[in-house]
């Protein structure tokens, strides 16, 4: 499935983005709506089949990993995916106005942010200027992993992109009666930088098996 011709459902949208990805690792991408046709097409209005909340990470671009072109994905990005007003009222857009069924929060391995609030519990030093907001946001993570005995890295950035999707469900009641209504699903994933795969670690209001933890 490369398209959606009518309204998608959130497994529709996700069953595209993931098609995206396995073309992305395959090396067999598409480059779809990509196009003067797509640019015309879009210029008046936009419809993105999902929500795309990852971090600012410069070898995590949504449209290059997941095989998608113009009007196609709405992305928010910040520095290991931290959340504040302005991530929940451009999520909210983005499934309020613009009808996105899907909000994907995506996160990493060898995060920058992640391995600074790990540095920081350890030695006690945090970073200066605006990161330390950076730092304490993703501190409760790492606490949390820690205190469930999930010591190892990629244990750690799984529980902060599971923390980070229920804290936009806990935060947002747009996005919380959504859900609860079946017009949107909230996942979770973590993307690979080596072999350029994106693993589901959470769903919420999407029947998608998640893999157990190797």
């Amino acid at each position: 499935m490369t398209e959606i011709t009518q309204t998608p459902t959130p497994r529709d949208a996700f069953e595209l983005l993931m098609a995206g990805n396995q073309r992305f690792v395959a090396g067999t991408p598409e480059h779809p709506n990509q196009d003067g046709a797509r640019r015309a097409e879009t210029a008046p209005s936009q419809k993105p089949f999902a929500v795309l909340f990852g971090c600012s990470d410069s070898r995590l671009a949504a449209e290059i990993i997941f095989d998608r072109g113009l009007g196609d994905l709405f992305v928010v990005r910040t520095a290991g995916h931290v959340t504040g007003t302005e991530v929940l009222g451009s999520i909210e857009f983005g499934v309020s106005v613009l009808n996105a069924p899907l909000v994907v929060v995506l996160g990493h391995d060898s995060c920058g942010a992640v391995a600074a609030a790990c540095s920081a519990l350890e030695n006690g030093q945090t970073p200066g200027g605006f990161v330390r907001d950076i730092v304490e946001r993703v501190t409760p993570s790492v606490l949390a992993a820690r205190a469930a005995g999930r010591e190892k890295p990629e244990e750690i950035l799984a529980e902060h992109i599971e923390h980070t999707v229920d804290l936009l469900l806990e935060r947002s009641r747009v996005l919380a009666e959504a859900v609860a209504a079946g017009r949107l699903a909230v996942v979770g994933l973590s993307y690979r930088l080596a072999d350029g795969s994106a693993q589901l670690v959470a769903t919420r209001g999407l029947d998608a098996v998640v893999p157990a933890a190797s």
